[in-house]
């Protein structure tokens, strides 16, 4: 099998015994710049090696056994401005990097998502939007499409506010791929409408997404793109550190009654280190524009806890993660005597994460063990009608690579395990096992102004459904991307990716009425894999006073599969058979932000999507309209206030059961006030959002017709850090 043979060559490459090399040294001092004293716990990244480290309590910091060549360094904390720099390093030399972070419009995007490790993203063959701990608090909301739906590229799907989960250029469901510090969340919400993911976005460091396919390290459920949310004691936090830090985040709103809040500590004495955080938030109905939505409301709270030993040579560690939620299913005001339904779900996460630094030819070797127990209960008229359970065993291990000249990368190894059953009405699939199995590896070839990356994975997935036929499917991705720098601060990058992707339980086994899809299913046991080709386009510009980014996506993908609707209606629900027909995806992405003044600041963006079955030229459903952004920031020290104008057009490019969506134009007002010393940060923010109390419908939305998106509201947040 040549996908097989590429994919151990690849694995040999990555385990070639490391040559002798020359290391230097790299090192500095952080400050911060409207005071000039000493920035304590910023944090300095080297990349592309990925590693991390932070200032001290003089704001020195110092990376040891850098190998010869040239890096990006970039510098990092709360509420300020990063700073990048490149840097040479010599063998037996050490290069200094001073930085003084100030207060400023620009962040760049850093991300561990893409490649694994963190990295400044100009480079990456992947396009990535990064949300940290300044934006976040001021969105907060009870479900992660909620929080995303105004990124570039991101729409989201929703069946009610609690439900709302993150579409990614096009791509929903199965081909999307929700994480929790590099795991998946054990949810299910990939499956159905009404479903919505256990993450509290308030107890969150940084929410990542990686659009396009990133298959190669997540497998084949990662072929739209990745989200991923990483806590604040963030596990992929390699070092302790001495004392005590910590946060607390308060938010409050009109319209829909938000309130919430959350909090959490770090507590570190020599090697060890604890932390523990919890929170949670309600919202009630909330009104739109013109009517109340009736059973709309959401609940959501979070425990988490956790210890670990980390020294010069490796680190272990063990968290334990609860999370409770409840949440409404938007009421039709025209059905006659409706049956109200909420979705009642628990998750319980264990997880121990190890790793060895330094260890031989290796730079880092990561492995983690993680267990979750989910469930749901969908209750209707105050009694549970369908319980849904979903256990995962999932193991990963990482071998980090000592670059070899020119030559850097990793390789690994991912397992599965996974119990799923479901009792009461809509037990549409019988109770399943899944086993799944991969092995990958991500080469990297660096050169002056650029790199060469390539790398495949191997993966199967095996279903054994009670009382029905097993099915087994081995699939191989692979891809292979250019990065060249045109200009000091602008890339090119151009990406070719080939990915598999078995077809999930739903899709094959159910069958009967889903109401969270509207639709009577009928799975299909015979389907194939999917297979995708596509290709991705980027020019980048990353400068102190510009920003900017233009992508451009293509997808090819053989046997697509999609619920096609027979023309016939069982128990009120358009019936529906899963089929595979040949689909593509194509569109366009571009982003500006550019410093017309140090204070003042425009912000551009704009997104588009086509997605259709290619025989029949038959729209998808659910494709997001043509979007386009239009915003200023106006800056006076640690002030900041950004008007904005959100527009989208009319939405006629359907699928045949669906119906159109009007245009429509939104006017948000957010300010905010930074306070940012040397061992604590406060962040006072205030948004206005539809500002006009404009009425307009999400075409993404199972329940658009009677439940319009939400209209006029404040929003309050307050956080602050210390460290």
């Amino acid at each position: 099998m040549p996908g097989r043979s590429f994919c151990a060559s690849l694995l040999v490459l990555a385990i070639l015994p490391a040559h002798a090399q020359s290391t230097g040294t790299v090192n500095g001092t952080v400050t911060l710049d409207a005071t000039r004293q000493p920035m304590h716990a910023a944090r300095i990244i080297l990349s592309p090696l990925g590693r991390s480290v932070e200032s001290d309590e003089e704001g020195k910091y110092e990376f040891r056994d850098v190998p010869e060549g040239s890096y990006e360094l970039l510098a990092r904390a709360p509420g300020l401005a990063d700073d990048r720099q490149s840097v040479r390093v010599a063998a037996g030399a050490t290069a200094t990097a001073d930085f003084a972070l100030r207060l400023a419009r620009v962040r760049e995007t850093v991300t561990v998502t893409a490649t694994g490790r963190e990295e400044v993203t100009l480079d990456l063959m992947q396009s990535v939007s990064a949300l940290g701990q300044i934006e976040l608090p001021l969105k907060s909301a009870s479900s992660l499409g909620e929080v995303l739906e105004s990124e570039t590229g991101i729409a989201k799907r929703s069946f009610g506010p609690g439900t709302a989960r993150p579409v990614v250029r096009g791509f929903d469901g199965d081909r999307v791929l929700v994480l929790e510090d590099g795991i998946r969340t054990g949810s299910l919400s990939s499956q159905s409408g009404d479903h919505g993911e256990p993450v509290d976005v308030n107890k969150l460091e940084r929410l990542e997404v990686v659009r396009g396919p990133a298959t190669l390290l997540y497998g084949p459920n990662a072929v739209g793109g990745v989200v991923n949310a990483i806590s604040r004691h963030d596990v992929f936090h390699q070092h302790a550190h001495d004392g005590v830090r910590g946060y607390l985040t308060g938010a409050a709103g009109s319209n829909n009654g938000l309130g919430g809040g959350s909090g959490g500590f770090e507590f570190g004495a020599k090697n060890w280190q604890f932390w523990a955080s919890g929170g949670g938030q309600r919202t009630g109905d909330y009104n739109a524009a013109e009517s109340r939505v009736d059973n709309s409301q959401t609940r959501l709270g979070q425990t988490n806890a956790g210890g670990g030993i980390y020294g010069e040579k490796g680190f272990l560690s063990f968290n334990y993660g609860f999370v409770d939620s409840r949440y409404g299913i938007p009421i039709d005001p025209d059905e006659e005597g409706p049956e109200v339904a909420d979705l009642l779900l628990r998750r319980h996460t264990y997880r121990v994460s190890a790793g060895l630094k330094n260890a031989g030819p290796f730079e880092l070797v990561q492995a983690r063990v993680n267990y979750s127990d989910y469930n749901h209960q969908e209750i209707v008229g105050g009694e549970p009608e369908t319980t849904l359970f979903n256990k995962q065993f999932i193991y990963r291990a990482v071998f980090d690579q000592k670059r070899r000249g020119r030559l850097g990368g990793s390789f690994g190894l991912w397992g599965m395990h996974r119990d799923y059953k479901t009792i009461g009405e809509e037990s549409l699939a019988p109770p399943t096992t899944q086993n799944a199995f991969a092995a990958f590896a991500l080469q990297e070839i660096n050169f002056e102004g650029g790199r060469l990356q390539f790398g495949g994975r191997i993966e199967q997935n095996k279903y054994n459904p009670m009382d029905l036929e097993s099915r087994s499917f081995t699939g191989f991705s692979g891809a292979a991307g250019l990065s060249k720098r045109l200009w000091k601060d602008g890339a090119f990058v151009v990406n070719y990716s080939h990915s598999y992707r078995a077809p999930a339980i739903e899709e094959l086994y159910n069958f009967g009425p889903h109401p969270g899809n509207l639709t009577f299913e009928i799975g299909n046991p015979g389907l194939h894999s999917e297979k995708n080709d596509g290709i991705d386009l980027s020019l980048r510009h990353q400068s102190s006073r510009v920003h900017a980014e233009v992508n451009f996506f293509y997808y090819h993908i053989n046997d697509f599969v999609s619920l096609a609707p027979t023309g016939n209606i069982e128990e009120g629900l358009i019936e529906a058979e899963y089929l595979q027909a040949d689909s593509r995806f194509t569109g366009a992405e571009a982003k500006l932000e550019l410093g017309l003044h140090r204070n003042f600041w425009l912000n551009l963006g704009f997104d588009s999507v086509d997605a259709q079955l290619t025989d029949s030229e038959t729209h998808l459903p659910r494709i997001p309209p043509v979007r386009g952004r239009i915003g200023f920031d106006l800056r006076h020290k640690g002030l900041s206030f950004r008007p904005e104008l959100m527009l989208a057009s009319k939405q006629d490019r359907i699928f045949p059961t669906e119906t159109p969506t009007a245009g429509y134009a939104l006017v948000n007002l957010a300010a905010s006030y930074t306070l940012v010393r040397q061992h604590h940060m406060h962040v006072f923010a205030a948004q206005l959002f539809n500002a006009g109390d404009r009425l307009y419908r999400n075409h993404l939305s199972f329940i658009k017709e009677f439940a319009p998106e939400i209209g006029r509201g404040v929003r309050f947040s307050y956080t602050v850090q210390f460290f």
